[in-house]
């Protein structure tokens, strides 16, 4: 068995987004010249694959740091996951007698996509089979691997580097979800790939580098960067509105399946637009009849062991198995507010609300930028 061994890196017309440019060409130049922002979830899978890859060179017998401690994010789950992310390579390897295993490996495709790389878990090769294997870290929804062109691409970059040695025949392309359960397979033959790659990823690809090509909303806006603010996913929302919002009672049953087809995307955009603007109006931006305030919250223990104590102090009870009792219930339990407040207040505190756009009606004093930075 031969092992090969490189890094992570990423592309503009990337394979993780090629959904998006390949549904929406232009949106690829518009994303690319905007800021690239990072979630906990994305940091959190970043860190699942480097204690992946670690797991999988140590099962191949390759000398690798445990990278366990200067991780961000690690848990038993991650643990465990990368575990039987491992053991599944093992058994795919265990499969061939002589197979050629990458690790991590930088996959060329700009032969179909200009500039055009990415980073393949793992891919093996041996006789007429080459197999491409993704580790999804995410729970959000399961993830086929059929028909996907994230690893269609990473598929295309593999056969460019063992096209001319080995006589492939067909691609195995494996999607590996630990925390879903899902482990989801398909099969595309060399022919059908290479097809693919003419006659519809190229074209696209040339429009999406040129920023050219029609707008496409759907649900590949999910990850965009101007999702709230494309005036194509707002048209295509707003064809709701056609209906003018007429009680159910007097829709036709079709217009009614025609609303519920679009609700979940009608409920995401408004969402995304709610979010974009909040964010505007907190770097300063005015919008003409809205405001910033401080959102509700709710009061909560500074220290539960303390107040465990303290309530136990007093020959109550305060737990409701396996948790402390809240705020209300233990109000009910010390028999009113003013007991509540003489024994526990101490150990209680109310959190700032979050920053909430709402109407300039609204009653709840301005959000107070400067003061909110003092304060931090």
């Amino acid at each position: 068995m031969a092992v090969k061994h490189s890094t992570r890196n990423h592309a503009i017309l990337s394979a993780s987004a090629s959904k998006r440019w390949l549904s929406c060409p232009p949106s690829a130049k518009l994303n690319a010249e905007l800021p690239d922002t990072t979630s906990e979830y994305a940091r959190e899978g970043t860190c699942a694959h480097e204690l992946a890859e670690y797991k999988v060179n140590k099962m191949l017998g390759i000398e690798a740091k445990n990278p366990t401690e200067s991780l961000d994010f690690y848990d038993s789950e991650m643990e465990d996951c990368t575990e039987s992310y491992a053991q599944y390579i093992a058994e795919q390897i265990a499969k061939y007698d002589s197979p050629v295993v990458m690790v991590e490996q930088r996959l060329d495709f700009s032969k179909y996509v200009p500039g055009g790389f990415g980073t393949g878990d793992c891919v093996i090769v041996a006789d007429d089979v080459l197999t491409v294997i993704d580790y999804k870290h995410g729970k959000g929804v399961p993830v086929s691997a059929e028909n996907n062109s994230q690893m269609m691409l990473y598929a295309l970059g593999a056969l460019e580097l063992f096209d001319s040695l080995y006589d492939i025949r067909e691609i195995c392309m494996i999607i590996f979800q630990p925390r879903l359960e899902n482990i989801s397979d398909s099969v595309i033959s060399v022919s059908d790939l290479l097809d693919w790659a003419e006659n519809e990823l190229r074209p696209k690809a040339e429009l999406a580098e040129k920023g050219e090509g029609e707008f496409c909303a759907g649900e590949h806006c999910r990850f965009c960067k101007v999702k709230a603010t494309c005036r194509k996913r707002a048209e295509y929302n707003l064809t709701i509105a056609q209906y003018d919002f007429a009680p159910p009672d007097m829709l036709e049953d079709t217009e009614i399946e025609a609303i519920l087809e679009k609700a979940d995307a009608l409920t995401a955009w408004a969402t995304d637009v709610k979010e974009y603007a909040l964010s505007q109006a907190l770097a300063g931006k005015q919008w003409t009849g809205y405001k910033v305030v401080e959102g509700k919250s709710n009061r909560k223990y500074t220290d539960e062991k303390k107040v465990a104590e303290a309530v136990k102090g007093i020959g109550k009870n305060p737990y409701s198995e396996p948790e402390i009792l809240g705020i209300t219930a233990m109000t009910k339990l010390l028999g009113g507010k003013k007991k509540f407040d003489e024994l526990l207040s101490k150990y209680v505190c109310k959190p700032q609300g979050k920053p909430t756009l709402v109407p300039a009606s609204d009653k709840r004093k301005a959000w107070n930028p400067a003061q909110e930075d003092f304060k931090e």
